[in-house]
Protein backbone atom coordinates (compact mmCIF):
# COMPACT_ATOMS: atom_id res chain seq x y z
CA UNK A 1 0.00 0.00 0.00
CA UNK A 2 2.75 2.49 0.91
CA UNK A 3 4.62 1.80 -2.33
CA UNK A 4 1.42 2.43 -4.30
CA UNK A 5 0.81 5.71 -2.47
CA UNK A 6 4.37 6.91 -3.10
CA UNK A 7 4.07 6.00 -6.78
CA UNK A 8 0.76 7.86 -7.14
CA UNK A 9 2.14 10.99 -5.48
CA UNK A 10 5.29 10.87 -7.60
CA UNK A 11 3.30 10.58 -10.83
CA UNK A 12 1.05 13.42 -9.70
CA UNK A 13 3.94 15.82 -9.27
CA UNK A 14 5.75 14.64 -12.37
CA UNK A 15 2.84 14.91 -14.80
CA UNK A 16 0.83 17.86 -13.55
CA UNK A 17 1.77 21.49 -14.15
CA UNK A 18 -0.59 23.00 -11.58
CA UNK A 19 -0.63 21.54 -8.08
CA UNK A 20 -3.17 22.18 -5.35
CA UNK A 21 -2.43 23.04 -1.76
CA UNK A 22 -3.98 20.29 0.33
CA UNK A 23 -6.94 21.21 2.51
CA UNK A 24 -9.09 19.24 4.86
CA UNK A 25 -11.75 17.07 3.20
CA UNK A 26 -14.13 16.61 6.12
CA UNK A 27 -13.75 20.19 7.29
CA UNK A 28 -15.36 21.75 4.23
CA UNK A 29 -18.01 22.87 6.70
CA UNK A 30 -15.53 25.54 7.86
CA UNK A 31 -16.63 27.56 4.84
CA UNK A 32 -20.09 27.89 6.37
CA UNK A 33 -18.80 30.19 9.12
CA UNK A 34 -16.57 32.32 6.91
CA UNK A 35 -19.60 34.42 5.96
CA UNK A 36 -21.08 34.77 9.43
CA UNK A 37 -20.41 37.56 11.89
CA UNK A 38 -22.41 35.82 14.62
CA UNK A 39 -20.66 32.44 14.58
CA UNK A 40 -17.17 33.37 13.39
CA UNK A 41 -14.36 31.18 14.79
CA UNK A 42 -10.58 30.77 14.60
CA UNK A 43 -10.72 28.78 11.33
CA UNK A 44 -13.08 31.11 9.46
CA UNK A 45 -10.29 33.15 7.85
CA UNK A 46 -8.76 30.04 6.25
CA UNK A 47 -11.44 30.22 3.54
CA UNK A 48 -11.64 34.00 3.27
CA UNK A 49 -8.96 36.16 4.86
CA UNK A 50 -11.41 39.05 5.27
CA UNK A 51 -13.34 36.98 7.86
CA UNK A 52 -10.40 37.63 10.18
CA UNK A 53 -11.75 41.16 10.71
CA UNK A 54 -14.79 39.75 12.58
CA UNK A 55 -12.65 38.39 15.46
CA UNK A 56 -13.12 40.19 18.78
CA UNK A 57 -10.67 38.26 20.98
CA UNK A 58 -7.67 35.95 20.77
CA UNK A 59 -8.52 32.43 19.65
CA UNK A 60 -6.66 29.35 18.48
CA UNK A 61 -7.51 25.96 17.06
CA UNK A 62 -6.14 22.62 15.90
CA UNK A 63 -7.57 20.14 13.40
CA UNK A 64 -6.65 16.55 12.56
CA UNK A 65 -8.08 14.35 9.81
CA UNK A 66 -7.49 10.82 8.59
CA UNK A 67 -8.21 11.21 4.91
CA UNK A 68 -9.96 8.16 3.44
CA UNK A 69 -9.01 6.19 6.57
CA UNK A 70 -5.32 5.99 5.55
CA UNK A 71 -2.61 7.08 7.98
CA UNK A 72 -0.38 7.96 5.02
CA UNK A 73 -2.83 10.71 4.06
CA UNK A 74 -3.26 12.33 7.45
CA UNK A 75 -3.87 16.07 7.49
CA UNK A 76 -3.13 18.44 10.38
CA UNK A 77 -3.77 22.16 10.72
CA UNK A 78 -3.33 24.79 13.40
CA UNK A 79 -4.42 28.44 13.54
CA UNK A 80 -4.22 31.44 15.84
CA UNK A 81 -6.05 34.78 15.64
CA UNK A 82 -4.78 37.96 17.32
CA UNK A 83 -6.97 41.10 17.21
CA UNK A 84 -5.22 44.48 17.60
CA UNK A 85 -6.19 48.14 17.36
CA UNK A 86 -4.48 48.30 13.96
CA UNK A 87 -6.33 45.28 12.55
CA UNK A 88 -6.44 41.54 13.12
CA UNK A 89 -3.67 39.04 12.44
CA UNK A 90 -3.95 35.32 11.76
CA UNK A 91 -1.38 32.52 11.56
CA UNK A 92 -2.03 29.16 9.89
CA UNK A 93 0.12 26.03 9.52
CA UNK A 94 -0.84 22.83 7.70
CA UNK A 95 0.79 19.42 7.14
CA UNK A 96 -0.29 16.58 4.87
CA UNK A 97 1.23 13.13 4.31
CA UNK A 98 3.81 11.00 6.11
CA UNK A 99 7.59 10.46 6.17
CA UNK A 100 7.88 9.27 2.55
CA UNK A 101 5.74 12.05 1.09
CA UNK A 102 4.60 15.24 2.76
CA UNK A 103 3.46 18.78 2.11
CA UNK A 104 3.27 21.72 4.48
CA UNK A 105 2.20 25.31 4.33
CA UNK A 106 2.60 28.19 6.75
CA UNK A 107 0.87 31.52 6.32
CA UNK A 108 0.32 34.93 7.84
CA UNK A 109 -2.88 36.90 7.23
CA UNK A 110 -4.10 40.38 8.07
CA UNK A 111 -7.57 41.92 7.87
CA UNK A 112 -9.50 44.92 9.09
CA UNK A 113 -12.94 46.41 8.83
CA UNK A 114 -13.44 49.39 6.54
CA UNK A 115 -16.61 50.82 7.96
CA UNK A 116 -19.47 48.85 9.46
CA UNK A 117 -20.31 46.78 6.38
CA UNK A 118 -17.05 45.93 4.59
CA UNK A 119 -13.84 44.11 5.48
CA UNK A 120 -10.67 43.43 3.53
CA UNK A 121 -7.94 40.86 4.13
CA UNK A 122 -4.68 39.60 2.64
CA UNK A 123 -2.24 36.82 3.37
CA UNK A 124 1.15 35.40 2.39
CA UNK A 125 2.03 31.71 2.46
CA UNK A 126 5.02 29.45 2.01
CA UNK A 127 4.25 26.03 0.54
CA UNK A 128 6.67 23.11 0.33
CA UNK A 129 6.56 19.43 -0.59
CA UNK A 130 9.12 16.68 -0.09
CA UNK A 131 9.59 13.18 -1.50
CA UNK A 132 12.81 11.75 0.04
CA UNK A 133 15.41 10.62 -2.51
CA UNK A 134 13.22 11.91 -5.34
CA UNK A 135 12.42 15.62 -5.33
CA UNK A 136 11.30 18.59 -3.28
CA UNK A 137 10.30 22.17 -3.88
CA UNK A 138 8.62 25.23 -2.48
CA UNK A 139 6.85 28.44 -3.44
CA UNK A 140 5.59 31.69 -1.96
CA UNK A 141 1.98 32.63 -2.68
CA UNK A 142 -0.48 35.33 -1.65
CA UNK A 143 -4.23 35.75 -1.38
CA UNK A 144 -6.70 38.59 -0.95
CA UNK A 145 -10.28 38.52 0.26
CA UNK A 146 -13.21 40.86 0.78
CA UNK A 147 -16.52 40.48 2.61
CA UNK A 148 -19.51 42.81 2.45
CA UNK A 149 -22.47 42.90 4.80
CA UNK A 150 -25.41 43.41 2.48
CA UNK A 151 -28.01 43.38 5.26
CA UNK A 152 -28.37 42.15 8.84
CA UNK A 153 -29.04 38.63 7.51
CA UNK A 154 -27.02 38.51 4.27
CA UNK A 155 -23.24 38.51 3.81
CA UNK A 156 -21.21 37.93 0.63
CA UNK A 157 -17.54 37.80 -0.24
CA UNK A 158 -14.78 36.87 -2.64
CA UNK A 159 -11.28 35.45 -2.23
CA UNK A 160 -8.50 35.16 -4.82
CA UNK A 161 -5.63 32.76 -4.11
CA UNK A 162 -2.35 32.70 -6.03
CA UNK A 163 -3.53 34.62 -9.15
CA UNK A 164 -0.04 35.15 -10.63
CA UNK A 165 1.67 31.77 -10.36
CA UNK A 166 3.85 30.45 -7.58
CA UNK A 167 6.34 28.12 -9.22
CA UNK A 168 7.43 25.14 -7.14
CA UNK A 169 10.49 24.04 -9.14
CA UNK A 170 13.41 26.06 -10.48
CA UNK A 171 12.65 24.91 -14.01
CA UNK A 172 9.22 26.59 -13.74
CA UNK A 173 7.39 23.53 -15.08
CA UNK A 174 5.39 23.09 -11.87
CA UNK A 175 3.24 25.72 -10.20
CA UNK A 176 0.59 25.97 -7.54
CA UNK A 177 -2.91 26.30 -8.93
CA UNK A 178 -4.80 29.58 -8.83
CA UNK A 179 -8.08 29.51 -6.95
CA UNK A 180 -11.12 31.83 -6.95
CA UNK A 181 -14.03 31.71 -4.49
CA UNK A 182 -17.36 33.48 -4.28
CA UNK A 183 -19.29 32.94 -1.07
CA UNK A 184 -22.57 33.95 0.51
CA UNK A 185 -24.09 33.45 3.93
CA UNK A 186 -27.69 33.92 5.01
CA UNK A 187 -28.64 34.05 8.71
CA UNK A 188 -32.42 34.10 9.06
CA UNK A 189 -32.15 33.69 12.86
CA UNK A 190 -29.47 33.80 15.54
CA UNK A 191 -29.17 30.00 15.41
CA UNK A 192 -29.08 29.27 11.68
CA UNK A 193 -26.59 29.83 8.86
CA UNK A 194 -27.25 28.81 5.26
CA UNK A 195 -24.13 29.22 3.17
CA UNK A 196 -22.75 28.42 -0.28
CA UNK A 197 -19.36 28.87 -1.93
CA UNK A 198 -18.61 28.67 -5.66
CA UNK A 199 -14.98 27.71 -6.22
CA UNK A 200 -12.94 27.58 -9.44
CA UNK A 201 -9.52 26.03 -9.20
CA UNK A 202 -7.11 26.08 -12.12
CA UNK A 203 -7.45 23.00 -14.37
CA UNK A 204 -10.53 21.78 -12.47
CA UNK A 205 -14.28 22.09 -12.93
CA UNK A 206 -16.31 24.48 -10.81
CA UNK A 207 -17.09 23.19 -7.33
CA UNK A 208 -20.04 24.33 -5.23
CA UNK A 209 -19.99 23.75 -1.48
CA UNK A 210 -23.32 24.37 0.25
CA UNK A 211 -24.54 23.63 3.73
CA UNK A 212 -26.40 24.65 6.85
CA UNK A 213 -25.30 25.34 10.43
CA UNK A 214 -27.70 25.02 13.36
CA UNK A 215 -27.05 26.03 16.97
CA UNK A 216 -29.33 23.96 19.25
CA UNK A 217 -28.46 25.91 22.41
CA UNK A 218 -25.43 27.55 24.02
CA UNK A 219 -23.47 24.28 23.94
CA UNK A 220 -24.56 22.04 21.07
CA UNK A 221 -24.51 22.62 17.30
CA UNK A 222 -24.40 20.68 14.03
CA UNK A 223 -23.53 21.30 10.39
CA UNK A 224 -24.15 19.41 7.15
CA UNK A 225 -23.62 19.98 3.46
CA UNK A 226 -22.41 18.74 0.09
CA UNK A 227 -19.60 19.33 -2.42
CA UNK A 228 -20.76 19.19 -6.03
CA UNK A 229 -17.46 18.31 -7.72
CA UNK A 230 -17.01 14.96 -5.95
CA UNK A 231 -20.64 14.63 -4.84
CA UNK A 232 -19.30 14.23 -1.31
CA UNK A 233 -21.62 14.88 1.65
CA UNK A 234 -20.09 16.13 4.90
CA UNK A 235 -21.32 16.73 8.40
CA UNK A 236 -20.17 17.73 11.85
CA UNK A 237 -21.42 17.98 15.40
CA UNK A 238 -19.91 19.94 18.24
CA UNK A 239 -20.12 20.90 21.86
CA UNK A 240 -18.75 23.89 23.79
CA UNK A 241 -17.25 23.72 27.26
CA UNK A 242 -16.88 27.33 28.40
CA UNK A 243 -13.74 28.42 26.50
CA UNK A 244 -13.14 25.14 24.64
CA UNK A 245 -15.09 23.88 21.64
CA UNK A 246 -14.90 20.34 20.25
CA UNK A 247 -16.02 19.39 16.72
CA UNK A 248 -16.26 15.91 15.23
CA UNK A 249 -16.62 15.80 11.43
CA UNK A 250 -16.85 13.29 8.61
CA UNK A 251 -16.94 13.36 4.81
CA UNK A 252 -17.80 10.53 2.43
CA UNK A 253 -16.36 9.97 -1.06
CA UNK A 254 -18.20 7.43 -3.22
CA UNK A 255 -15.00 5.70 -4.38
CA UNK A 256 -12.51 6.44 -1.60
CA UNK A 257 -14.70 6.19 1.50
CA UNK A 258 -14.83 8.10 4.78
CA UNK A 259 -12.61 10.88 6.10
CA UNK A 260 -13.17 11.46 9.83
CA UNK A 261 -11.79 14.53 11.57
CA UNK A 262 -11.59 16.25 14.94
CA UNK A 263 -11.17 19.93 15.74
CA UNK A 264 -10.52 21.76 19.01
CA UNK A 265 -10.87 25.52 19.36
CA UNK A 266 -9.95 27.82 22.26
CA UNK A 267 -12.00 30.99 22.36
CA UNK A 268 -12.53 33.08 25.50
CA UNK A 269 -16.11 33.20 26.70
CA UNK A 270 -17.91 36.50 26.29
CA UNK A 271 -17.80 38.62 29.41
CA UNK A 272 -21.13 39.07 31.08
CA UNK A 273 -22.11 42.68 31.65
Amino acid sequence: MRILIILCFSLLFHCSHAQSVKQSVSASYLMLNSYSQKHNDAFSFTHNTAALAFAKAFSAGALAETRYMLKETNYYSGVAVVPTELGNFGVEAGYFGYKNFNEYQIGLAYARSLGSSFSLGAGFNYYSYRVPAYQQGGAVTFQIGAIARISDQLTAGIEIYNPVGGYISKSEDEKLASNYRLGIGYEPTENVIVSATIEKEENKDINVTAGVFYQFDDRFFARAGMQSLTKSPFGAAGVSFDEIRLDLSVSYHQQLGFSPGIMVIYQPAKKKK
